[in-house]
């Protein structure tokens, strides 16, 4: 059942609720409407984001990251924070990971990849300049290359070793130009990952206390 929603007066947009109005129930507990409104695109986003996404790829990218010496990573913008918040996750499943800035890249920085190495890409449209010489460079030393696209036709995912596609459906802000929407699908897209990183992993709650005593999860970890 397609449902016509308007928030607001910003947009008036398309949400597939999937046949199910009790979505619709739960949309309407939601009392600020531009709240209400972003949450139905990204749902929207979410249900519709990852059709492309094919499971050998999806499992050729686990087995790399988990087989790999090193991770490095790199993004641009909202990407770039995703990534950024990847390596963390990675880091805690005792994977090595590190964010290069395309800043860096170029001076020095790459030096962190080697041919045992895993260097993951994130760019919407697939073509951000700043990150075609980091994906020159990591060819050129043998590492394995993730990228995760809306593109596949563009010049990082042709250069690439395995790609992951998303579909975008649009931002959130009334110009559709801000990584909103964009953000959220690629980051549930590399919760995914993980999960399934850990899953293949086994082991309990038990190890992760060991790296993670601080917090309130290493409290509830270390009692």
């Amino acid at each position: 059942m397609e449902n016509r929603v308007s928030f607001g007066s910003s947009l008036v947009f398309e949400v597939n609720y999937m046949n199910n109005t009790d979505k619709m129930d739960k949309m309407e507990e939601i009392r600020v409407p531009v709240l209400a409104e972003a949450v139905a695109i990204e749902a929207d986003a979410l249900y519709r984001g990852y059709s492309r996404v094919t499971p050998e790829a999806f499992d050729a990218a686990v087995s790399a990251l988990m087989s790999c010496s090193t991770v490095a990573a790199s993004g641009c913008g909202h990407s770039g924070y995703v990534l950024d918040h990847f390596v963390h996750l990675l880091n805690c499943a005792e994977i090595p990971a590190r964010f290069i800035s395309t800043n860096d890249a170029t001076h020095g920085e790459m030096g962190f990849v080697s041919a045992s190495s895993v260097m993951v890409i994130a760019s919407r449209g697939g073509r951000t300049q700043e990150l075609l010489p980091i994906q020159e460079i990591a060819r050129s030393r043998g590492a394995k290359i993730i990228v995760v696209t809306e593109n596949e036709d563009s010049p990082l995912a042709k250069g690439a070793d395995i790609v992951l596609l998303v579909s975008i459906t649009r931002e959130i802000d009334p110009h559709n130009v801000q990584g909103t929407t964009s953000f959220t699908v690629f980051s549930v897209l590399f919760d995914a990952i993980q999960c399934e990183i850990l899953r293949r992993k086994g082991g309990g709650a038990e190890a992760f206390a060991e790296i993670h005593p601080g917090g309130a999860v290493g409290e509830r970890l270390t009692k």
